[in-house]
Order: C-alpha cells, then sequence, then structure tokens
C-alpha cells in the first residue's frame, strides 16, 4: 500500500523536525538549568534553602524532562519518517546514529527518576552523566543537522 502525498506537503515536512530539534536544544539548556537550580536547592544552607523550596526546581525539573523525553522520541521518529517519505531510505551515518544515541539516553535517564526519588546517589550521578552526554551530543546534532538542511536548501533551488 502506497499513500500519496502532496509534493508540498513532503517538501516542507523536512524543516518540521529541525525546527522542533532547536527548541528541544533550548529546552534541554533551560532542563539543565533547573537541575542545577534543584541540586544548589538541596545542598543550601537552611534559611537560602527556604527561599529556593519556593521557586520548586524540582517539580520543573522533572516536568520539562518528561516533556523532553516525549519529544525527542518522536522527533526523531518524526525526522526519519519523513527522511523515508522523502527519499526512499534512510542515510546511516553519524546524525541518525547520535540521534538515536541520545534517544537511548534520555530514556535510561528518566527511567533513574524512581531511584533518585528514593535517594539513591549512584542513580542521581549516573543521571547527571548521561544529561551531560546528552548536552553535548545534542550541539553536535544541532551543527550538522544544519548540514543536512542545507543540503535540502541546496536541492531545493
Amino acid at each position: 500500500m502506497t499513500i500519496d502525498i502532496p509534493e508540498p506537503i513532503k517538501v516542507w515536512s523536512q524543516f518540521g523536525h529541525p525546527i522542533l530539534m532547536w527548541i528541544l536544544f533550548a529546552l534541554t539548556l533551560y532542563a539543565l538549568y533547573l537541575g542545577i537550580q534543584w541540586r544548589r536547592t538541596r545542598f543550601a544552607e537552611k534559611d537560602t534553602k527556604k527561599d529556593l523550596l519556593k521557586k520548586d526546581f524540582r517539580t520543573r525539573h522533572y516536568q520539562l524532562g518528561s516533556l523532553l523525553l516525549g519529544l525527542m522520541v518522536l522527533g526523531n521518529l518524526g525526522g526519519m519518517a519523513v527522511t523515508y517519505i522523502n527519499n526512499g531510505k534512510l542515510f546511516v551515518g553519524p546524525h541518525l546514529l547520535v540521534g538515536l544515541t541520545m534517544t537511548g539516553l534520555i530514556a535510561v535517564s528518566a527511567s533513574l527518576s524512581p531511584l533518585m526519588q528514593k535517594g539513591n546517589e549512584l542513580a542521581r550521578y549516573t543521571h547527571i552523566t548521561l544529561n551531560t552526554a546528552i548536552v553535548g551530543l545534542f550541539g553536535w546534532q544541532a551543527f550538522s543537522g544544519m548540514e543536512i538542511v542545507q543540503k535540502i536548501l541546496d536541492k531545493m533551488s
């Protein structure tokens, strides 16, 4: 069964993934900030801690992390689907492989939340390490993705 997608939709759908990923990269940096603030809150002195707790960094970090997990998985699948629809194949290269790696890392990182809530320090340090790797890989992905967007634009003109 073949679905006939109108050409304008096929062409312009190629830009949904990069736009979403740049938004997610910005949100990832904000989640990093929230996580750092939550860690700072945990180790703060009594008076400072009282003020920091009012800002609810923990809940905001947790909720944003959950959103990032879902959107990263959907964004990754969407990027692969659009690539396949437009080219009849996936291009197995560094951008795809790093994106898949990031998707796995964020899933493992999120799965550590119940352990962290119980005070497991190994889970906490693993979470921090995985998310630091994700931020670094995301930065690289942003620029390698722009090279792909440039190729698409060159092909269109």
